[in-house]
């Protein structure tokens, strides 16, 4: 697995103003061979009323580390990712600071991504885990 040249941390950031990721305050944080990091934070925007971190966010934040990787690797002038399946599974609260996630690639074929995204609090304690398959789809 090789994601192209234009996927830097820069862009993919970049891109993110002005659109749920960033509202919610999603960065990506780090680009590996085979994994992308990202972090979001535990606050008014991503608490549910009760004062913990909303399971919904959790996905937010799963689908868009899921998404954005598959982007990085489909070809940018041909093709996009857009998503076909999430589940996620809510394990642990957060109350504050940040949730951290990793994405890795579990199937990488040629029209469907399958990535495996943990979310872990800031002691490093798992808050969900998720699934999430892209489509990859050719640009029109």
């Amino acid at each position: 697995m090789t994601f192209h040249s234009q996927f830097t941390l820069k862009n993919i950031n970049k891109l993110s103003e002005g659109c749920m990721v960033g509202y919610l305050g999603i960065e990506i944080t780090e680009i590996g061979n085979d994994f992308l990091i990202g972090k979001m934070p535990v606050d008014h925007r991503t608490k549910q009323p009760f004062g913990l971190l909303h399971g919904g966010a959790s996905v937010v934040l799963a689908e868009t580390l899921g998404s954005i990787a598959s982007a990085g690797i489909a070809d940018p002038t041909k093709q996009q990712a857009v998503g076909l399946e999430i589940n996620a599974n809510h394990i642990k609260s957060a109350y504050s600071g940040y949730v951290t996630g990793v994405a890795k690639p579990v199937h990488i074929g040629k029209r469907t991504h399958i990535w495996e995204i943990k979310i872990s609090n800031e002691k490093n304690e798992l808050v969900c885990i998720s699934r999430f398959t892209a489509y990859i789809i050719d640009k029109k």
